[in-house]
Formats: structure tokens, C-alpha cells, sequence
């Protein structure tokens, strides 16, 4: 789609009309316990509401479904550090760029040009050896002693990094991990699985619902913020992400069987549709809103995301005609209802 004036967009790909009012205390701050007994907002496919909760699921699933989930793990990705004049560095890692060598989001971004030193411990530190022209991430040379792993570095000195709308949180951080979380490498986690339990795991096979996995390195892309007001002219970061033969023969097989195809959580539906029915390891910037032809997903699992997001954008696209303005009246519901929002916060599920 061409670029147009502001005045003349069309509303679903206008920014403006993404954004909505929260009530602060509608920001979730801790998980609730067990992890699935978070509210569940379903979207049938009538777009008929039911509010039930996350451990009802199973009723609204059937034998021969396939629900698809992101293996992801998050990294303690926020290390903290100073210059060697003493003034602190927060950096964000972002992701792997070559031999330990990292792209970071730093602070106090404008100190730390070409050529800055930070120091992390005694015999860890990194050089400002570029910066990445479209977020102004840094690209980080890591220093370590010859001996010494990098890896094992970051999971002693980085911490679990919350999202910044978490800011009065008592979570252990296990709880920003989902409990299949296998391959490292993710900034965050894909939140729509934290609601999972074993005992919801052992319900859903006894009902004869199969899963599957896939790997999408969540990444400053899934949050990067849109700043463009048509919508059509953002560019996604580039996401890693991996669909291995297995899950793509599971995807057809249910297919093939008449059984629908789940995604639970936005990094899965990126990572299946821009595989499109088969084999897929590499890198995404897929943005997905209204317009979009779905092809592999039937239903959706997700939270309730921040105003003006691609993910808000996204869960429109999988409403369909007319899916924005359906799903922010939903939302309007779900405030009403006090549904809890974003990382810590409720589910829906929606049938396409």
C-alpha cells in the first residue's frame, strides 16, 4: 500500500485508531496463582463473548487440535555496568551479532558513543564499536578473560528483564518464564504461554489436543514502537525465529485431519504464517494488520496488549472485517470487567 496523507488513511491503518485508556491499576504487576487461573476472554466464531478462565480452555478446544507454542527462553538480558569516569550504564541485550559480540540498547544512550568503555566486573568489559541506524543500538565488543565463557558471564551478572510497565512487581522470576522454555535467547517472554500448567498440559492430551513447538527469539521487533501514523510504512526489527520439519508435518497432518491449528500467542502466528506451510529457520519482520490473508492459523491464544502495538494490530488482522473496531469494544468489556492487562495479565482465546 502507497503512503497517503493522515487525513485520508483509512482508519484500520491509522495509528490513532489503535490506541485506547487503561486505568493504571489495570496493569498487572504479579502473575496470579496458579498461572491458570488468569480470566479467559473468548472470542468465538460467531464473536459471541464468554468470560471464563484460563482453565477452561479445554472446553473450548477439541479432539485433533493442534496448539502450537514458542519454546523460547528468556536471557537475563539487563546488565548493569559504569563508564570508566564512574558514571552507571544500563544496557538491554538485544541479540547475538558475532563472536561475543552483542546489539544492545543502552542508557544513557548519548554518553556512550563510537569508542565508550563499559565496565561490568573486574575483567568484563565491552567497547561501543558501532551503532545501529534504525533503533541506535549499540554494537557491544565484549572483553572477557580468554578462558571464560560469555554466556555464563551474562547469566551471572544480567537480571531478568521485566517490561517497563511492570514497576512494583514481587514475582520470583520463574514466572516470566513459560514451563516449557528450552532454547535461550528471547529479551522477553511470549506471555501467552505463561498461563500453561502441567495439569492444563495432562487435561488438553487427555482430550486428545496435540502440541507442538516452534522458536521465536522475542526481540526489541514484538515492541518496538510504531511512530509512523500510517501504520503500512513501520518496519518490523528482524526477529530469529525457527519451524522445525516436525512442527510443519504436525500443521499439515491436522490440517489434513480437519483439526484446527492454535498459535498460542503473537510470536507463533509471526513465526507460522511467515513460514506458510512449511520448514522455516531464519529471520522475520513480518507485520501483520488488517488486510492480511491468514493462512496457516485457525485460532489464537493472546494477552491484552499496549495501545498504538503491532500486537494490538495484529489481533484486528486475525478478527477479520471489521476485526479492529470489534476488538476494541472487546476491550472496552474487558477494562469494564477488570480484566487485568499485559505481561502478568488475563488471556483471550479467539476463534477465527
Amino acid at each position: 500500500m502507497t503512503s497517503q496523507p493522515v487525513t485520508e488513511l483509512e482508519s484500520d491503518y491509522a495509528l490513532s485508531a489503535y490506541d485506547y485508556e487503561l486505568p493504571s491499576d489495570r496493569i498487572a504487576q504479579d502473575p496470579v496463582t496458579p498461572r491458570d487461573a488468569s480470566k479467559l476472554l473468548i472470542i468465538d466464531s460467531e464473536r459471541i463473548l464468554h468470560h471464563q478462565h484460563f482453565y477452561d480452555l479445554p472446553n473450548f478446544l477439541r479432539s485433533g487440535d493442534l496448539l502450537v507454542f514458542n519454546n523460547t527462553k528468556v536471557i537475563p538480558a539487563r546488565m548493569y555496568g559504569h563508564k570508566q569516569s564512574g558514571v552507571p550504564v544500563e544496557i538491554l541485550l538485544m541479540e547475538p551479532i558475532g563472536l561475543d559480540r552483542w546489539l544492545a540498547l543502552v542508557k544513557p544512550g548519548k554518553r556512550l558513543p563510537i569508542g565508550s568503555t563499559i565496565i561490568f566486573a573486574e575483567n568484563v568489559t565491552a567497547t561501543v564499536e558501532g551503532i545501529e541506524t534504525t533503533t541506535r543500538a549499540r554494537e557491544l565488543q565484549f572483553h572477557i578473560p580468554i578462558d571464560a565463557d560469555l554466556d555464563k558471564i551474562i547469566e551471572q551478572l544480567g537480571k531478568l528483564p521485566l517490561p517497563p510497565y511492570v514497576t512494583d512487581s514481587h514475582v520470583d522470576p520463574d514466572r516470566y518464564q513459560t514451563i516449557y522454555a528450552d532454547i535461550s535467547g528471547a529479551i522477553a517472554a511470549p506471555t501467552a504461554g505463561l498461563h500453561f500448567t502441567e495439569e492444563l498440559f495432562s487435561k488438553l492430551a487427555n482430550q486428545g489436543v496435540d502440541k507442538a513447538f516452534v522458536t521465536l527469539h522475542v526481540g526489541i521487533g514484538t515492541f518496538r514502537p510504531v511512530e509512523t501514523e500510517d501504520i503500512t510504512q513501520h518496519v518490523m526489527h528482524n526477529e530469529w525465529c525457527e519451524v522445525s520439519e516436525a512442527t510443519n508435518a504436525k500443521i499439515k497432518e491436522t490440517k489434513a485431519n480437519g483439526g484446527r491449528v492454535i498459535g498460542v500467542g503473537s510470536t507463533v502466528a509471526r513465526s507460522l504464517e511467515s513460514a506458510n506451510f512449511q520448514a522455516f529457520k531464519g529471520k522475520t519482520n513480518l507485520m501483520i494488520y488488517p488486510g492480511f490473508e491468514w493462512k496457516v492459523l485457525d485460532g489464537l491464544v493472546t494477552n491484552f496488549h499496549l495501545p498504538k502495538s503491532t500486537l494490538l494490530m495484529m489481533v484486528s488482522s486475525f478478527l477479520g472485517k471489521d476485526g479492529r473496531e470489534f476488538l476494541m469494544s472487546a476491550y472496552q468489556t474487558a477494562i469494564a470487567k477488570e480484566y487485568r492487562f499485559y505481561s502478568f495479565g488475563d488471556a483471550m482465546f479467539i476463534e477465527k
